[in-house]
């Protein structure tokens, strides 16, 4: 009989982790590690790269290769590919994404404020290069019977309350709950495309606790049935099971990580 320990072990197999130098991504990438996954850190030139692969090197010995590559550039992702394409690949995750923070003009402002240009330019990297790369990746994940993690939101599925934001300078912007509501349906399709080799599968956090603003926490807390902001720390459990043969009769699956948000 297979147990857990086998079933969850990562030992001698591959995983690229996009948005690696993130929050949410590093993260990630400490638990492939914890779980045997040699690293394929991709995040953009000037992020904390080798800080990731250092930290992943020192808890768990684990071997890692830092590329960077901005996920805009179609032309970045085309090399990115070409490097890898040809060799097994076990798990890829997409996490990169402009989110609700991320300082771009047109943004994380009003409706009316919102621009189409920095529609198009979250689109790019929330979706399109999540379709670049698991088109141009799915030979090398076919060879090793992988596992495609994509990153979304609960705003990929639900419409925000505007209450929450209130008297803050946070903003829910159109576009990232379009990208990840894309990317919900986009795992789905995947799902039947690549199976039987491929499993596609699909994470929704809920908001996660970075320094909001008093009032926002409060209420957000309060609409949450565990009573809390999610901890970057409350994604391993997600990915270890997704990443791993845990999930092996898993595809196409949206997973919410929301501390229940999402039952009301």
């Amino acid at each position: 009989m297979v147990t857990i320990r086998e079933l969850s072990s990562l030992e001698g197999k591959t995983a690229l982790v996009t948005g690696a130098a993130g929050h949410l991504g590093s993260v990630i990438c400490d638990t492939l590690a914890e779980m045997g996954a040699d690293l394929l850190l991709v995040d953009r030139n000037g992020s904390a790269l080798e800080s990731v692969a250092d930290g992943i090197q020192s808890r768990w010995n684990a071997r890692s290769s830092i590329l960077f590559c901005d996920l805009e550039s179609e032309g970045e992702r085309t090399t990115l590919v070409g490097r890898h394409a040809d060799q097994p690949l076990h798990v890829l995750v997409n996490n990169a994404a402009f989110v609700g923070t991320s300082g771009l003009g047109g943004w994380s402002t009003t409706f009316e404020n919102q621009t189409v240009h920095t529609w198009r330019r979250a689109l790019e990297v929330n979706l399109t290069s999540v379709f670049d790369l698991c088109k141009g990746l799915a030979p090398a994940l076919r060879q090793g019977g992988g596992s495609i993690i994509n990153v979304a939101s609960i705003y990929g599925a639900l419409g925000p309350d505007w209450s929450l934001y209130e008297g803050t300078p946070m903003a829910n912007p159109a576009a990232y709950a379009a990208s990840k509501g894309g990317l919900i349906q986009l795992t789905r399709w995947l799902a039947t495309t690549l199976a039987p080799e491929v499993r596609v599968n699909a994470i929704s956090p809920g908001g996660i606790a970075r320094a909001q603003p008093e009032g926002f926490v409060g209420r957000y807390t309060a609409r949450t049935p565990l009573q809390r902001m999610m901890a970057e720390n409350d994604v391993k459990g997600a990915i270890a099971f997704l990443a791993s043969e845990m999930s092996g009769y898993v595809t196409g699956q949206n997973i919410f990580v929301d501390g229940g948000w999402s039952v009301w």
